[in-house]
């Protein structure tokens, strides 16, 4: 058993600030314009979930539905700026393996920042393929725990598809291939079992350990990425 859950919407609900909010808004913002840009320009979330889960993110965040219609434009070309993913690698502290998820209308910039924060901890970007062999694209599905015991879950997470169940201090995640991920959101829903968070994550093959304070000086780094404007996702092998 795992601690806290990462992957909690608990951490995309901290929007208290004016500026916090922003951050947030350009985030789903740019989720949403690349989901329909790598969707072919697929509008409807029925027939794009990758757009279907970058729209349930920004009604975590209380996104007016017009700033979604905006950007679902934008994805489709018809307005804005021409906004790319990108993928970065890197080392930090420790020798922690991290893949750092952006969405940016300037490489430089973005790039120049991660390199900033990242060098300032003895960290460095590397090379493409030199951090994401030690990461697999997977599914995941976080429920709370009073979906029921480990094993209830565990066989209806099994039985609607999906490869792994872990419980965390307080909840359960549900692992799938990432083709899978629909199906076994959809078989879940059905069965009454109550979702807290889906999400297309890459997860660490084997993970790192390392004693709290290293652990602590980690985490402050992944939210000093996270806080950037350009950056999506940080995932580390901690």
């Amino acid at each position: 058993m795992s601690g806290h859950s990462k992957w909690s919407k608990v951490k995309h609900q901290k929007a208290t600030t004016d500026v916090v909010k922003g951050r947030e808004f350009t985030r789903a913002t740019r989720a949403i314009t690349i989901a329909v840009k790598e969707g072919g320009g697929t509008s409807d979330p029925a027939h794009n979930f990758h757009l279907r889960l970058a729209i349930e993110k920004a009604h975590d965040v209380n996104m007016p539905k017009e700033n979604i219609q905006r950007a679902i434009e934008k994805g489709q070309g018809i307005a804005g700026e021409n906004i790319e993913q990108i993928l970065y690698e890197g080392f930090g502290p420790y020798g922690t393996a991290m893949l750092i998820e952006a969405a940016t209308d300037n490489k430089q910039r973005t790039v120049a920042a991660i390199k900033n924060i990242l060098e300032r901890v003895g960290g460095t970007i590397t090379s493409p393929g030199a951090v994401s062999y030690l990461f697999d694209r997977s599914g995941i599905i976080t429920i709370p725990k009073g979906a029921g015991t480990y094993d209830a879950v565990l066989e209806a997470a099994l039985d609607a598809g999906a490869s792994d169940v872990v419980e965390t201090a307080d909840m359960f995640e549900i692992y799938s291939p990432v083709s899978s991920l629909s199906g076994v959101k959809q078989k879940l829903l059905e069965k009454g079992i109550a979702i807290d968070n889906t999400a297309i994550i890459m997860k660490a093959k084997t993970t790192l350990e390392c004693s709290d304070d290293k652990r602590i000086r980690v985490e402050e780094l992944v939210t000093q990425l996270e806080d950037l404007d350009d950056i999506q996702n940080v995932f580390t092998n901690l």
